[in-house]
Parts: C-alpha cells; sequence; structure tokens
C-alpha cells in the first residue's frame, strides 16, 4: 500500500511519509472537532419572566374580580328593584347659580340700550332719495321709448300670449281626440258583447228542441 502513495513533496521512505501524512491528517481532523465557532449560532438564552408574566396576570385577574363585583352589585339592585317594585329618586333641588350674572344683566341691558338708539336714529333719518320723482322720471322714460321704438312695446306681450292660446287650443284637441277614441272603443266592445249575447241566445235556443226530444 505505501508504494503506491504518491507524496506531495520528494521524500526517502514513501512508507514513513505515508504514516506521518496520515499522522497530521488525523491531527487536523481532531482540531477541526476541537474548534470553537467564531459566530455563536446557538440559541438565545430564555428569561422566565418573558414567557410569564405575572404582571399582566395579576391584572387581568384584579380587572376579572372588578367585573365580578360590578355584576354582582347589579344583580343585587336588580333583585331589589324586582322585589319592591323599584323606586326612581328624580328630585333635583338644585338651584342655579352663577358667579357674574349681575354683570351679565348690566351687558344685556347696554346692548338693548344701544340698539335702541339705532333703530331710534335710523327711524328718524330722512330718505335722500324721492320716490315721486323717480316715478315721474320713468314715466317720461317711457314716453321716449314710445315716441323712439319703430313696432310698439305691447307687441311682444301679445306673442307671448298668442302662444300660450295656441298651446291650450293644441291641448285641448288632444284632450278632446283622447276622449273620443276612448268613447269609440266602448262602442266598439259593447256591440262585441251585443254580438256574443245573440250568439249564446240562438245557441241554447237550438239546443232546446233536442233536448226535449
Amino acid at each position: 500500500m505505501h508504494r503506491a502513495y504518491q507524496p506531495i513533496l520528494p521524500c526517502g521512505n514513501k512508507y514513513l511519509q505515508q504514516k506521518w501524512d496520515k499522522a497530521t491528517y488525523e491531527e487536523h481532523k481532531k482540531k477541526i472537532l476541537r474548534a470553537k465557532p467564531v459566530v455563536d449560532t446557538s440559541a438565545p438564552p430564555t428569561y422566565g419572566h418573558l414567557h410569564l408574566k405575572l404582571r399582566k396576570l395579576k391584572l387581568d385577574k384584579d380587572h376579572l374580580s372588578t367585573i365580578e363585583r360590578d355584576n354582582h352589585l347589579l344583580l343585587k339592585k336588580i333583585s331589589y328593584i324586582m322585589k319592591t317594585e323599584g323606586r326612581v329618586d328624580n328630585k333635583n333641588e338644585y338651584k342655579s347659580k352663577s358667579l357674574n350674572r349681575e354683570k351679565r344683566e348690566q351687558e344685556f341691558f347696554r346692548i338693548n340700550q344701544e340698539n335702541c338708539a339705532i333703530l331710534e336714529r335710523i327711524s328718524k333719518c330722512k330718505s335722500c332719495y324721492s320716490m315721486q320723482k323717480w316715478s315721474e322720471d320713468w314715466r317720461k322714460n317711457k314716453n321716449y321709448m314710445s315716441s323712439i321704438t319703430r313696432y310698439p312695446q305691447s307687441l311682444c306681450e301679445l306673442q307671448v300670449k298668442k302662444g300660450q292660446h295656441k298651446k291650450m287650443y293644441k291641448k285641448r284637441l288632444k284632450d278632446n281626440k283622447l276622449k273620443v277614441e276612448h268613447l269609440t272603443d266602448k262602442q266598439e266592445q259593447g256591440v262585441e258583447l251585443i254580438h256574443q249575447d245573440k250568439e249564446l241566445s240562438e245557441d241554447h235556443q237550438g239546443e232546446n228542441p233536442i233536448e226535449k226530444a
């Protein structure tokens, strides 16, 4: 076996060189197994106070105890109401009090007096414009416009009224037409019913002799 071994470096004895290389290799493997990692890949340490939160458990327990106490009190009150038909104390003898009531009343009185004075001044103030003069000016302007215009001013109003009359006339014609159609339909239905009654009576008369025979 040692003769087939090919060392990396030249040597005088292949057997010894193979033995030494094997020993160094085994030592190298042992060192690798005993070597410690540079990076710590182990799981982090677990702390009991983080997993088991005693304070939270205590708060939850206190909260539940308060809820149970309130429920017990409510149940007691409900049972008392059911037994004694219940009574409600709705009396309120409290009187409203204010520290600045007099000041607010004085302020309100002052504002009211100022408003009355302003209203009196406005009512006594005379207007700067004359309505009579304005109406006379407008009448003069209308006369000027009627003398200047080519067509009478009431022509537009007449046209509007004429259009309205046409619309009303068309609407009446349409309503009358609908009424006539409705009456004709009723007459046709009446004629059909009369014919049907005649046919039924004839059939009945034709069947009676056969029955007698």
